[in-house]
Protein backbone atom coordinates (compact mmCIF):
# COMPACT_ATOMS: atom_id res chain seq x y z
CA UNK A 1 0.00 0.00 0.00
CA UNK A 2 1.30 3.45 -0.93
CA UNK A 3 2.01 5.62 2.10
CA UNK A 4 1.90 9.37 2.54
CA UNK A 5 5.69 9.42 2.60
CA UNK A 6 5.79 7.47 -0.68
CA UNK A 7 3.56 10.09 -2.31
CA UNK A 8 5.63 13.01 -1.04
CA UNK A 9 8.92 11.37 -2.01
CA UNK A 10 7.61 10.88 -5.54
CA UNK A 11 6.39 14.47 -5.79
CA UNK A 12 9.81 15.71 -4.65
CA UNK A 13 11.29 13.75 -7.57
CA UNK A 14 8.85 15.42 -9.95
CA UNK A 15 6.42 12.48 -10.17
CA UNK A 16 2.94 13.76 -9.34
CA UNK A 17 -0.05 11.50 -8.67
CA UNK A 18 -1.96 10.60 -11.87
CA UNK A 19 -4.24 13.39 -13.13
CA UNK A 20 -7.23 11.04 -13.15
CA UNK A 21 -9.75 13.03 -11.11
CA UNK A 22 -9.52 10.58 -8.22
CA UNK A 23 -8.98 11.02 -4.49
CA UNK A 24 -6.54 8.79 -2.62
CA UNK A 25 -7.06 8.23 1.11
CA UNK A 26 -4.02 7.17 3.13
CA UNK A 27 -3.40 6.87 6.88
CA UNK A 28 -1.73 9.67 8.78
CA UNK A 29 2.01 9.35 9.16
CA UNK A 30 1.71 10.62 12.74
CA UNK A 31 -0.99 11.48 15.27
CA UNK A 32 -0.11 15.16 14.85
CA UNK A 33 -0.70 15.65 11.14
CA UNK A 34 -3.89 15.10 9.14
CA UNK A 35 -5.13 16.99 6.12
CA UNK A 36 -5.60 17.23 2.37
CA UNK A 37 -3.22 17.68 -0.55
CA UNK A 38 -4.52 18.85 -3.91
CA UNK A 39 -2.43 18.13 -6.98
CA UNK A 40 -3.33 18.49 -10.66
CA UNK A 41 -6.65 16.59 -11.00
CA UNK A 42 -5.84 14.36 -8.01
CA UNK A 43 -6.26 14.79 -4.26
CA UNK A 44 -4.77 12.98 -1.28
CA UNK A 45 -6.59 12.91 2.05
CA UNK A 46 -4.37 11.75 4.91
CA UNK A 47 -6.43 10.76 7.90
CA UNK A 48 -7.01 7.84 10.24
CA UNK A 49 -10.77 8.19 9.74
CA UNK A 50 -12.71 5.55 7.80
CA UNK A 51 -11.87 5.93 4.08
CA UNK A 52 -15.47 5.10 3.15
CA UNK A 53 -16.67 8.04 5.25
CA UNK A 54 -14.26 10.26 3.29
CA UNK A 55 -15.55 9.06 -0.07
CA UNK A 56 -19.20 9.30 0.98
CA UNK A 57 -18.70 12.82 2.32
CA UNK A 58 -16.89 13.94 -0.83
CA UNK A 59 -19.70 12.55 -2.99
CA UNK A 60 -22.23 14.66 -1.05
CA UNK A 61 -20.40 17.96 -1.65
CA UNK A 62 -22.39 20.02 -4.20
CA UNK A 63 -19.55 20.92 -6.54
CA UNK A 64 -17.34 19.47 -9.23
CA UNK A 65 -15.64 16.32 -7.98
CA UNK A 66 -12.21 17.76 -8.70
CA UNK A 67 -12.88 20.65 -6.32
CA UNK A 68 -14.60 18.65 -3.56
CA UNK A 69 -11.52 17.75 -1.43
CA UNK A 70 -10.65 21.44 -0.92
CA UNK A 71 -14.25 22.62 -0.75
CA UNK A 72 -15.11 24.34 2.56
CA UNK A 73 -18.00 21.91 3.14
CA UNK A 74 -15.76 18.86 3.02
CA UNK A 75 -13.00 20.48 5.08
CA UNK A 76 -15.55 21.59 7.68
CA UNK A 77 -16.98 18.06 7.88
CA UNK A 78 -13.48 16.62 8.30
CA UNK A 79 -12.62 19.16 10.99
CA UNK A 80 -15.80 18.39 12.90
CA UNK A 81 -15.30 14.64 12.66
CA UNK A 82 -11.68 14.78 13.81
CA UNK A 83 -12.01 17.60 16.36
CA UNK A 84 -9.15 19.44 14.71
CA UNK A 85 -8.61 23.03 13.61
CA UNK A 86 -7.16 24.62 10.48
CA UNK A 87 -5.74 28.00 9.58
CA UNK A 88 -5.50 28.34 5.80
CA UNK A 89 -5.06 26.49 2.53
CA UNK A 90 -1.41 26.89 1.54
CA UNK A 91 0.48 26.56 -1.69
CA UNK A 92 2.96 23.69 -1.43
CA UNK A 93 6.43 24.19 -2.90
CA UNK A 94 9.52 22.01 -3.01
CA UNK A 95 13.16 22.86 -3.61
CA UNK A 96 16.03 20.52 -4.38
CA UNK A 97 19.15 20.70 -2.20
CA UNK A 98 21.97 22.99 -3.22
CA UNK A 99 25.73 22.58 -2.71
CA UNK A 100 27.95 25.27 -1.30
CA UNK A 101 27.78 27.71 1.55
CA UNK A 102 24.80 29.96 2.36
CA UNK A 103 24.94 33.36 0.63
CA UNK A 104 24.77 35.27 3.92
CA UNK A 105 26.19 34.90 7.45
CA UNK A 106 24.02 32.75 9.71
CA UNK A 107 24.25 32.08 13.44
CA UNK A 108 22.44 29.05 14.82
CA UNK A 109 20.07 29.71 17.71
CA UNK A 110 21.01 27.54 20.67
CA UNK A 111 18.29 28.80 23.01
CA UNK A 112 15.54 26.18 22.86
CA UNK A 113 13.06 28.66 24.30
CA UNK A 114 13.50 31.15 21.48
CA UNK A 115 9.98 32.19 20.28
CA UNK A 116 10.57 30.99 16.72
CA UNK A 117 11.71 27.56 17.92
CA UNK A 118 8.80 27.26 20.36
CA UNK A 119 6.34 28.14 17.59
CA UNK A 120 7.90 25.75 15.08
CA UNK A 121 7.81 22.84 17.53
CA UNK A 122 4.02 22.95 17.49
CA UNK A 123 4.13 21.64 13.93
CA UNK A 124 7.56 20.12 13.41
CA UNK A 125 10.15 17.86 14.99
CA UNK A 126 13.95 18.23 15.09
CA UNK A 127 13.64 22.00 14.80
CA UNK A 128 16.74 24.09 14.11
CA UNK A 129 16.90 27.85 13.60
CA UNK A 130 19.42 30.44 12.46
CA UNK A 131 19.51 34.22 12.60
CA UNK A 132 21.08 36.84 10.40
CA UNK A 133 20.72 40.59 10.51
CA UNK A 134 17.03 41.25 9.95
CA UNK A 135 15.88 37.66 9.52
CA UNK A 136 15.31 34.19 10.96
CA UNK A 137 15.47 30.83 9.16
CA UNK A 138 13.83 27.69 10.62
CA UNK A 139 14.08 24.06 9.48
CA UNK A 140 12.19 21.12 10.93
CA UNK A 141 10.51 17.83 10.08
CA UNK A 142 6.82 18.20 9.39
CA UNK A 143 4.28 16.09 7.50
CA UNK A 144 5.49 12.48 7.07
CA UNK A 145 8.95 13.54 8.22
CA UNK A 146 9.58 15.83 5.27
CA UNK A 147 12.06 18.67 5.83
CA UNK A 148 10.20 22.00 5.92
CA UNK A 149 11.41 25.61 5.92
CA UNK A 150 9.97 28.86 7.19
CA UNK A 151 11.54 32.30 7.32
CA UNK A 152 10.81 35.64 8.90
CA UNK A 153 12.10 38.99 7.65
CA UNK A 154 11.85 42.16 9.71
CA UNK A 155 9.76 44.93 8.21
CA UNK A 156 12.61 47.44 8.14
CA UNK A 157 14.80 45.32 5.85
CA UNK A 158 12.22 44.06 3.38
CA UNK A 159 12.47 44.61 -0.39
CA UNK A 160 16.24 44.02 -0.27
CA UNK A 161 16.33 40.36 -1.27
CA UNK A 162 16.83 38.97 2.25
CA UNK A 163 13.87 36.59 2.00
CA UNK A 164 15.21 35.11 -1.21
CA UNK A 165 18.70 34.78 0.32
CA UNK A 166 17.29 33.01 3.39
CA UNK A 167 15.26 30.44 1.46
CA UNK A 168 18.26 29.86 -0.83
CA UNK A 169 20.41 29.29 2.26
CA UNK A 170 17.84 26.77 3.48
CA UNK A 171 18.43 24.64 0.37
CA UNK A 172 22.14 24.64 1.20
CA UNK A 173 21.44 23.61 4.80
CA UNK A 174 19.10 20.77 3.80
CA UNK A 175 21.77 18.08 3.96
CA UNK A 176 21.13 16.70 0.50
CA UNK A 177 17.37 16.18 0.73
CA UNK A 178 14.40 18.05 -0.75
CA UNK A 179 13.05 21.00 1.17
CA UNK A 180 9.35 21.82 1.45
CA UNK A 181 7.58 25.13 2.00
CA UNK A 182 3.98 26.00 2.81
CA UNK A 183 3.04 29.51 1.67
CA UNK A 184 -0.30 31.29 1.89
CA UNK A 185 -1.28 32.05 -1.74
CA UNK A 186 -2.16 35.62 -0.81
CA UNK A 187 1.36 36.22 0.48
CA UNK A 188 2.66 37.28 -2.93
CA UNK A 189 5.92 38.61 -1.50
CA UNK A 190 6.79 35.25 0.02
CA UNK A 191 5.66 33.31 -3.06
CA UNK A 192 7.93 35.42 -5.25
CA UNK A 193 10.88 34.91 -2.90
CA UNK A 194 10.54 31.13 -2.86
CA UNK A 195 10.07 30.86 -6.61
CA UNK A 196 13.00 33.18 -7.29
CA UNK A 197 15.11 30.89 -5.08
CA UNK A 198 14.22 27.87 -7.22
CA UNK A 199 11.31 26.32 -5.31
CA UNK A 200 8.62 24.83 -7.55
CA UNK A 201 4.88 24.90 -6.75
CA UNK A 202 3.53 21.34 -6.78
CA UNK A 203 0.08 21.62 -5.21
CA UNK A 204 -1.99 22.94 -2.34
CA UNK A 205 -2.46 21.69 1.19
CA UNK A 206 -4.87 22.08 4.06
CA UNK A 207 -3.21 20.99 7.30
CA UNK A 208 -5.52 19.94 10.13
CA UNK A 209 -4.04 20.77 13.51
CA UNK A 210 -4.55 18.72 16.64
CA UNK A 211 -5.38 20.16 20.03
CA UNK A 212 -1.73 20.02 21.13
Amino acid sequence: METLQDILDAVARGVLPPADGATTVVPQASDRDAGVFAFTAHAVVFTDEDPQWVYDTLAAVPCDALAAPMNPRFLTALLERTGRTAETIDAMLVGSPLPGEPPLPLKEITDGEHPRIVYARRRRDDVRAWTTEGGVLVLGRGIAGRLEVSVEVEEGVRHRGLGRALVTAARQLAGGEPLWAQVAPGNARSMRAFQAAGYLPVGAEALLLGAG
